[in-house]
C-alpha cells in the first residue's frame, strides 16, 4: 500500500548527492552542539560527538527525488500502488501518484537528516522561512541522536511489511517531533511529562496553514493524512510511551518496534502486544488473471474511506477494525483489473455496521454502478466498464470482489 509513499518520505534521509546551494552556512548551525547537549539531557542518551551540516535548494531537492525514484522504485511498482489506491477509492481516477508525491514532498520539506552519511541538511530559506529553521534543526538533530544509538537505516529496513515500515517511520518522526516540543518546554523550565495536558496543544502546532501550501491543499485526503500521520500520531504515541516508561521509552520503541499502524493509533495495543488479524481473501473465478499487488488495508485506510464517503460521524467505526487485506489481479491480455478485499471487525455488530457503510463507499467511488436488491448479508451490482461486484457479510468479516468479468468466468 505504501511502496512509493514510505520510500519517498524516507528519501529525504539520503540526499547527500545534492550540492550545497549557499556558499556560507547559516549562523543557525553554530548551535548544533548546544542543542545536542540539551537533547542528551532530556533523553538520557549520549550525544554524537559531531553532526555535519549543510544547506540545499528546493530545486535541487526536487531533482534529487525524481532521480532517486528511478533508482529505487520500479515503474511497475508505482503503477500497482496507484491502481490499488484508485480501486479502493482512496484517490480519484485521474490521480498521478508519482508526480503528486514528489511535488508534495518538495513543497513540504524543510530539512532532513541523512542517516547514511550522518549529515544534516536544511532547505535553503530566507526571510520569513528562516525564522522557522531552529525548531526544524532540533527535529533533525533528534534523528541524529537516535541514529547514533539505534542505526535508523537498519531499523526502517527491518520493517518487512508496509504496515510495519510505516509504524517504524512513525516512531522515528513521532519521537523527533515530540523532542522538538519538549526542547521548547525544556528551555522554559517545564516538560510534557510534568504537564501532559499540553501535549495536544503542542501537537497541533505542526499543522499546515490553509493556503500556505497549495500542493498540500489540493492533494487527496489520503495523501495529506499519510504525510501528517508519522508526525502527529507518532507524537501522541511517543507521549504515551514516555509517560509509561520514562527515559527508557526512547530506547524501548527501537528495541521492541510497533508491529502495525494500529499500535501507533492505540498505544495500549502496543503495550499489550495486540496485532492485526489476517482474514482470508474471497475467491475469484476469472480466467487469465495474475496478481499485480497484495498488502494490508489497515485501520488508517478504513478511517479515510469512512470519512470520505460516509462522513465524519462514521469515521469512529474504524476503531473497531481488527484486520484487512487486499489483492489486485490483472488480466494479462485485456489489462482489466479485479480487486479482492476483506476486513475483519471486533464483533458482528461492528461488521454489520461497516457492511452498511460499504454500500455508501461503493456508490461514492463507483457513481455509475447499478445495484441489485440487497439482503442483510449480500450486495451485488454492476459498474459499467469495471465489471460486476459482490459483497458479503459473514460473522465479523466483510468481503468484496470487484471487477468480476461480465461473463462470470
Amino acid at each position: 500500500m505504501r511502496r512509493l509513499i514510505v520510500p519517498l518520505l524516507l528519501l529525504l534521509n539520503a540526499a547527500t548527492a545534492v550540492p550545497a546551494q549557499s556558499p556560507a552556512k547559516p549562523q543557525l548551525f553554530d548551535d548544533i552542539q548546544e542543542i545536542l547537549a540539551d537533547l542528551s539531557q532530556i533523553t538520557g542518551l549520549a550525544a554524537p560527538p559531531k553532526v555535519d551540516s549543510d544547506t540545499i535548494s528546493k530545486e535541487g531537492l526536487k531533482q534529487f527525488l525524481e532521480d532517486r525514484i528511478q533508482e529505487m522504485v520500479k515503474p511497475e511498482e508505482i503503477r500497482a500502488e496507484e491502481t490499488t489506491l484508485k480501486l479502493l477509492g482512496l484517490v480519484p481516477a485521474d490521480f498521478d501518484l508519482k508526480k503528486m508525491t514528489v511535488d508534495l514532498l518538495t513543497e513540504q520539506a524543510a530539512a532532513f537528516y541523512d542517516y547514511q552519511k550522518k549529515k544534516l541538511f536544511v532547505i535553503d530559506a530566507t526571510g520569513a522561512g528562516a525564522l522557522s529553521q531552529r525548531p526544524v534543526l532540533v527535529h533533525e538533530l533528534a534523528h541524529a541522536l537516535a541514529d547514533h544509538h539505534f542505526n535508523l537505516e537498519k531499523y526502517i529496513l527491518k520493517g518487512k511489511s508496509d504496515e510495519a515500515a510505516t509504524a517504524r517511520q512513525a516512531v522515528m518522526e513521532g519521537q523527533a517531533t515530540w523532542l522538538m516540543s519538549e526542547y521548547m518546554l525544556f528551555k522554559m523550565g517545564t516538560s510534557l511529562r510534568k504537564a501532559p495536558e499540553m501535549a495536544d496543544a503542542m501537537n497541533s502546532v505542526g499543522g499546515t496553514a490553509q493556503g500556505a501550501f497549495p500542493v498540500f491543499d489540493s492533494s487527496p485526503l489520503y495523501l495529506r493524512e499519510s504525510l501528517l500521520f508519522p508526525y502527529t500520531k507518532g507524537f501522541s504515541f511517543t507521549q504515551s510511551v514516555i509517560l509509561k516508561y520514562g527515559n527508557s521509552g526512547f530506547s524501548e520503541v527501537y528495541k521492541n518496534p510497533p508491529a502495525s499502524i494500529q499500535q501507533i493509533l492505540h498505544p495500549q495495543k502496543y503495550f499489550d502486544g495486540v496485532k492485526p488479524t489476517k482474514p482470508p481473501l474471497p475467491k475469484f473465478k476469472g480466467r487469465g488473471y495474475s496478481k499485480l499487488i497484495e498488502g494490508a488495508v489497515g485501520e488508517f485506510e478504513h478511517q479515510i474511506l469512512l470519512r470520505l464517503y460516509a462522513g465524519e460521524d462514521a469515521e469512529g467505526l474504524a476503531t473497531e477494525w481488527r484486520g484487512g487485506r487486499v489483492r489486485i489481479l490483472e488480466n494479462k491480455k485485456t489489462k482489466a483489473t479485479a480487486m479482492l478485499y476483506v476486513s475483519d471487525w471486533t464483533d458482528a455488530e461492528s461488521a454489520a455496521s461497516y457492511f452498511a457503510h460499504y454500500r455508501t463507499i461503493l456508490r461514492g467511488k463507483l457513481p455509475d454502478a447499478r445495484f441489485d436488491p440487497a439482503t442483510a448479508s449480500e450486495l451485488s451490482g454492476f459498474a459499467p466498464g469495471k465489471g460486476r461486484l459482490h459483497v458479503t457479510l459473514q460473522g465479523t468479516r466483510v468481503s468484496s470482489v470487484e471487477g468480476i468479468p461480465d461473463t462470470g468466468k
